[in-house]
């Protein structure tokens, strides 16, 4: 089969009207939700994250990771699909170890993002991996936002995931230029919890994690939400004559002797 050199081929336009018109309903993206942030300072970068995994409308777990390693001087947090920003940011991190020992270097942070740009543009979004990357190398800290369609930009501060606006909200009003590093680990902390308390896919703990040129400082669970308590354990010795006996009767075992062959 040729492809039609006389222009635009709509083939595909009508079958689908005609599924349509028959009742099937055409696929569409599931709704997610996650509160990811990230933010550039004197030095250094800073990314946090919540730790509420849901599906649809039932959550799944309350602390898991979406803060991923990617090399010793980067991270990446990940919002979408679960499944999807996991292998996505192994594969990666698998790529940058080998070119890290093939050239016996620091890895670039922009290498990192033309291999998540490469594995994420092929598929045009069906990889739900929406990713917050921040690293330092040997031209400074970076931070960079990448979509799941690939398109990536080079920001000062950024938010994603289903409470973006609600921390955007935090960085608007409260970001400046060479903000000092606990400046922006305590905007960040508040801009999660603008998403934990704001939205309903984003809640439970934050997880921070600050990279400068002398090393990664993993904050895991610096705040803690919605704490689930604890119950003492149950005793269950019953004393002798709680459950009252109604009748006894006898009951009378024969010893059978067995013949093996």
């Amino acid at each position: 089969e040729h492809l039609s050199l006389s222009g635009f081929d709509f083939k595909h336009f009508e079958r689908n009207q005609e599924l349509i018109s028959k009742g099937v309903n055409p696929p569409t993206f599931k709704k997610t939700g996650t509160t990811i942030v990230g933010v550039m300072f004197s030095g250094g970068v800073v990314i946090a994250a919540d730790t509420r995994a849901t599906g649809g409308t039932t959550v799944l777990d309350k602390n898991c990771e979406k803060l991923h390693y990617l090399a010793p001087n980067m991270y990446c947090a990940g919002a979408g699909t679960a499944a999807d920003t996991e292998h996505v940011t192994l594969a990666v991190q698998h790529q940058l170890e080998l070119l890290r020992l093939y050239t016996k270097r620091q890895n670039r942070v922009a290498s990192a993002v033309t291999m998540l740009n490469d594995k994420l543009f092929p598929y045009m979004g069906y990889i739900g991996a929406y990713l917050i990357l921040g690293g330092v190398d040997c031209t400074g800290p970076s931070l960079y936002m990448i979509s799941a369609d690939g398109n990536f930009r080079h920001l000062p501060y950024a938010t994603m995931g289903s409470g973006s606006l609600a921390a955007m909200s935090v960085f608007e009003s409260e970001y400046k230029d060479d903000m000092t590093r606990d400046e922006a680990i305590d905007m960040c902390i508040r801009a999660i919890e603008g998403g934990i308390f704001n939205d309903l896919g984003s809640g439970s703990n934050v997880d921070v994690v600050v990279i400068e040129q002398e090393g990664v400082e993993y904050r895991r669970n610096t705040r803690s939400y919605n704490q689930r308590p604890t119950r003492p354990a149950y005793s269950y010795d019953f004393p002798k004559g709680v459950t009252p006996v109604k009748n006894t009767y006898p009951i009378v075992v024969e010893n059978v002797a067995m013949e093996l062959e």
